[in-house]
């Protein structure tokens, strides 16, 4: 697979955004809530992220367009989008699963292993 110049550059903005720790607790939690998505305050209280920091990481993600928001009355909802999700994980797979097969793809989808660091569950 061809991949533009300018296409591997918007692939790094989207890895860049979701490469900080907030952002990516941000995006599972709201994959954890597709497709009816969360409210900005629900996002809050559960990562527990003070609101004008969650805001700022919110933007970012949908800047990217790696989240969707709409809004419904006095409340914004917010959804992971997973048509861009896909997008961004096919030009990781290209590569690595079906060009150079450097990673066997059924092994991708694995449960997650608990983390073993101190103070984690």
């Amino acid at each position: 697979m061809k991949v533009r110049q300018a296409d591997v550059a918007r692939y790094a903005d989207m890895f860049a955004a979701i490469g900080a720790e907030p952002r990516l607790r941000i995006l599972r939690l709201l994959l954890s809530a597709h497709p009816d998505g969360m409210v900005a305050g629900d996002i809050q209280a559960e990562l527990e992220i003070p609101g004008s920091t969650l805001s700022h990481h919110l933007e970012k993600l949908k800047n990217e367009n790696l989240i969707s928001v709409r809004r419904d009355r006095q409340f914004l909802w917010y959804s992971a989008n997973t048509e861009t999700l896909t997008e961004l994980l096919a030009f990781l797979y290209s590569e690595c699963c079906s060009r150079s097969c450097a990673v066997r793809p059924e092994s991708i989808v694995v449960p997650l292993k608990p983390s073993t660091k101190k103070g984690n569950p």
